[in-house]
């Protein structure tokens, strides 16, 4: 699972997501892409699901890229526990998601290909997302 090496502050507040993505809107990589609808958050484990649903799907045959991070720590407390007593410990990672980010990029692969496989890492997501072809 993806998560950061080293961290310069263990906890984080919760913030806000507000806005369209600016950054990482365009395809950059691949010929296909997978963009991003709504917002939200995606843990790692949901996309290293959606990555491994990506693969299997293409037999390994192309390349895949993956162009979202989980740099953000998510706190839980643990069950049947009592208020107060401080912020919890970090529980997992999680990727801020706003509307128009590139997911995923595959090349070397059809057109039928690459849709079928992104279907199927959508499955996986907890956002609503849209297959996009770069227009050259």
């Amino acid at each position: 699972m993806l998560m950061p090496k080293k961290v310069k502050f263990r906890k984080h507040q919760r913030g806000n997501n507000k806005g369209l993505a600016t950054r990482g809107s365009d395809i950059s990589f691949g010929e296909f892409a997978l963009k991003s609808v709504t917002r939200g958050l995606i843990t790692s484990r949901q996309i290293e699901a959606a990555r491994k649903a990506i693969s299997n799907k293409t037999k390994r045959g192309g390349k895949v890229w993956v162009r979202i991070f989980p740099d953000k720590p998510i706190h839980k407390k643990p069950a049947e526990t009592r208020m107060g007593s401080g912020k919890s410990p970090v529980d997992h990672f999680s990727a801020v998601i706003r509307p128009g980010k590139i997911l995923f990029e595959i090349g070397g692969v059809d057109e039928a290909t690459a849709r079928d496989a992104f279907r199927r890492a959508d499955a996986k997501l907890p956002l609503k997302t849209k297959f996009v072809k770069d227009e050259l």
